[in-house]
């Protein structure tokens, strides 16, 4: 589908069931839920990568987001990319939860407040510390992912909705997240997408509303009420989240560490 090099939908013909569409948002901004409602309403597709606890239980068991490492971090966002690139290479319609620039924006926001930017000040002020001898590498090697990243969603993706922060974040206790974190992910998301220059939209309030917003931008057909939608995707959205946290190596990431095992989480980089 051809794109204007502007940001502007009023110039370009989408054809609702053969779009490529991206839905950008950082954490707790109601990313999942809006995709997957968005998915049942118009009968579209959703794409997406498992989560990160999804992944680490396999890729680094016994740790949550906020034990790893740069090298372990790195793994994850190349994990979550290639299972982005997989998932969205077929060349049909879909709607992606998220997009392959999602983790490099948060490996720049890293780089800008800490590794754990959950952390308390003492742990960050070591992390930082520890951190310095590799740092450049890390912001080439960022700058590097981040050209990739961008050319690729520029290729694949025919537009963006961007979902800004307007609730509360869920603390679930997984999260690694500061609030200075997430407001600097969200700007850095819709940042990156100006620079794009795809066609984008800014959704706001209720997920319904936001549906609706995307629905009337993008000229997508209905298969299904919007309402019913929402909450459909509300429920399925649970159940994911219910079966996750049951899952016994999710607790597992989750005991208390020693003091001796904490120490050497904080003094690596």
């Amino acid at each position: 589908m051809s794109t204007p090099s502007a940001p502007c939908l009023a110039e370009t013909d989408f054809k609702g069931t053969g779009i490529h569409l991206a839905v950008s948002g950082t954490y707790s901004t109601g990313k999942s839920t809006t995709t997957e409602a968005l998915s049942l309403a118009t009968g579209i597709p959703r794409t997406h990568a498992m989560t990160s606890r999804e992944i680490l239980v396999d890729l680094v068991p016994g740790k949550q987001v906020q034990d790893l490492n740069a090298m372990e971090l790195m793994a994850l966002g190349l994990r979550r990319l290639e299972e982005r690139i997989h998932n969205e290479s077929g060349g049909d319609a879909f709607i992606s939860d998220g997009s392959v620039i999602h983790e490099w924006v948060y490996g720049q926001a890293r780089l800008k407040v800490g590794i754990n930017p959950g952390a308390s000040w003492a742990l960050r002020v070591v992390k930082t510390v520890a951190g310095l001898p590799v740092k450049r590498f890390y912001r080439n090697y960022g700058d590097a992912y981040g050209v990739l990243a961008k050319a690729r969603a520029q290729r694949i993706y025919d537009a963006y909705v961007h979902l800004p922060v307007e609730f509360d974040m869920h603390a679930d206790g997984h999260r690694p997240v500061s609030e200075p974190f997430r407001r600097l992910s969200d700007e850095l998301l819709l940042g990156t997408v100006k620079e794009l220059g795809l066609p984008y939209v800014i959704a706001r309030g209720s997920v319904q509303e936001r549906l609706e917003q995307i629905v009337d931008a993008f000229q997508l057909p209905l298969v299904m009420d919007v309402g019913e939608a929402v909450a459909e995707a509300m429920r399925r959205v649970a159940e994911a989240t219910r079966i996750l946290e049951e899952d016994d190596r999710v607790h597992e990431a989750r005991r208390k560490k020693g003091i001796r095992q904490r120490v050497r989480y904080a003094m690596r980089y």
